[in-house]
C-alpha cells in the first residue's frame, strides 16, 4: 500500500490530491431455538359382575294318633290318630365374575435448531488526481 500518495492539497499551480480509505466491518448472526415437551397419559377399566339366586322351601305336615284306655268300672277306650310330615328345600346359585384393563402412555421429546453465521467484509478505495497533466486513477479492492 506504499503506492498511495496520500499528499493533501499544496496550493500551486500543479494540484495534487490524495484520498485513502479502508475499513472492515464484521457482522455475526446467531439463533437458537429450542423447544421441549412431554405428556403421559393413563386409563383403566374394571367391571366387576355378580349374580345371586336364592330360594328356599318348606313343607310341614302334622297328624296325631292317640289312645286311652280307662277300665274298672265303666270301660272307656279312646283313638287319635295323626300323621307328621315335613319337607325341606333349598337352592342357591352364585355367579361371579370380573374383567379389566389398564393402559398408560408416555412421550417425550425434544428439538434443538441452532444457527450460526459470521460475516466479514474489508474495503479499501483510493483516489490521485494529479491537475497539471489531467489524470485520474481509482483504486478499488
Amino acid at each position: 500500500m506504499s503506492d498511495i500518495d496520500t499528499g493533501g492539497y499544496d496550493g500551486g499551480q500543479d494540484i495534487d490530491y490524495g484520498h485513502y480509505e479502508a475499513g472492515q466491518e464484521h457482522g455475526a448472526l446467531d439463533q437458537l431455538h429450542q423447544a421441549q415437551g412431554s405428556e403421559a397419559d393413563y386409563n383403566n377399566q374394571f367391571g366387576v359382575y355378580e349374580q345371586d339366586h336364592h330360594a328356599a322351601e318348606s313343607t310341614d305336615f302334622s297328624t296325631g294318633h292317640h289312645v286311652q284306655f280307662d277300665q274298672p268300672g265303666g270301660v272307656h277306650y279312646e283313638a287319635t290318630d295323626f300323621t307328621n310330615y315335613s319337607h325341606n328345600a333349598e337352592v342357591d346359585d352364585h355367579v361371579f365374575a370380573a374383567e379389566g384393563s389398564e393402559n398408560s402412555h408416555q412421550a417425550n421429546f425434544s428439538e434443538l435448531n441452532a444457527l450460526q453465521q459470521r460475516f466479514d467484509t474489508a474495503f479499501t478505495q483510493g483516489t490521485q488526481f494529479h491537475g497539471g497533466t489531467g489524470g485520474l486513477g481509482i483504486a478499488s479492492n
